[in-house]
């Protein structure tokens, strides 16, 4: 098969094509024929290295990819519910191995998409980030009917998703924010309520509150968010976009505002507990289907990873961007 591999950490340039040898599906596996694999900011830190230290994180030389659609190619033992040549995606999975002509997947963590219609750059692009937007909301925030929601960085990729998935959970009010006034052009197909830069958001809500803040970015943004948190409310840690480190929030300051902060890695959490996975995704896929949920959404060729981990460390990618096989 064609495959991207990184035999080192370091820069874009570490992506490198080689031909390795086709998976072969184990008990409770599926190979896939990708035709999409989507690139995303976690690729950038495990090219990288930045997390380097967890062992239970793939180590050089490995085949980067988180989510790749394509049709199913061979099932392993004991799979069922699947047939060879059904159109599917795989939700986010810590093995790796998208940035391929051939993935090798749980099929727990696989999902059919052979009644939806759905475009494959869409669904790989949208589902995964959709399923952990729900995962995050129903099971960590806890997200309430009538409540507002704020979402930080909603131009990128996994925090655009929040806003249809919050929508269909019964949020009265959703906003968001992103680094500069440039990007409000990007947000316009999300349907929000508002949209501030995240220099001003603090004054631009001018009082309102707000009772989940869903965030992917970190640094002095998170700790901004407490200033405009309702009494109850709930901070989602997702992620660390930032630059910068976060500034230090004390327990008594947290008890003091009746406010919580409650990190969610879907990653690790779908590893632990992939049986979560499908039925989650299957909540969402509607929103796909209905047209609800709409990414905007850039390809490039396989061969060209380097340009599209160029381009998202370069912050110029306005939506999500798929590799195309």
């Amino acid at each position: 098969m064609r495959a991207i591999t990184i035999n080192e950490f370091g820069g874009p340039q570490v992506l490198t094509e080689a031909e390795l040898p086709d998976p072969r599906p184990g008990p409770g596996q599926l190979t896939i024929n990708t035709t999409h694999a989507a690139v995303g900011l976690v690729d950038v830190f495990f090219r990288r290295g930045d997390l380097a230290g967890r062992p239970d994180l793939p180590q050089p030389p490995f085949v980067p990819g988180l989510e790749a659609a394509g049709t199913v190619r061979e099932l392993g033992p004991g799979v069922t519910g699947f047939r060879v040549g059904e159109p599917v995606v795989t939700l986010s999975q810590v093995s790796l191995g998208g940035y391929a002509s051939v993935t090798l997947a749980q099929a727990a963590m696989t999902v059919s998409l052979k009644d939806g219609g759905i475009d494959p750059a869409q669904a790989v692009s949208a589902l995964p980030n959709a399923t952990t937007a729900y995962l995050a909301l129903t099971r960590v925030a806890h997200l309430q009917e009538g409540e507002s929601v704020l979402v930080h960085g909603v131009a990128g990729g996994l925090a655009a998703t929040f806003v249809a998935v919050a929508r269909s959970l019964g949020a009265s009010h959703v906003t968001g924010t992103v680094s500069s006034q440039a990007r409000i052009k990007d947000t316009g197909h999300l349907g929000l309520d508002g949209v501030f830069t995240s220099d001003r958001f603090v004054k631009d809500l001018d009082g309102r509150l707000v009772d989940v803040v869903v965030d992917p970015v970190g640094g002095d943004l998170r700790t901004a968010s407490l200033d405009v948190l309702a009494p109850l409310g709930r901070i989602l840690l997702l992620g660390h976009a930032a630059r910068t480190p976060d500034s230090p929030v004390t327990g008594d300051e947290l008890w003091h505002r009746s406010a919580g902060m409650l990190g969610f890695e879907v990653g690790s959490i779908l590893r632990d507990n992939p049986a979560t996975a499908r039925p989650a995704a299957e909540k969402v896929v509607g929103l796909l289907t209905s047209g609800e949920l709409t990414l905007r959404v850039d390809e490039l060729p396989l061969a060209e990873a380097a340009e599209a981990h160029r381009r998202l460390e370069a912050r110029e990618v306005p939506g999500r961007l798929v590799l195309t096989v």
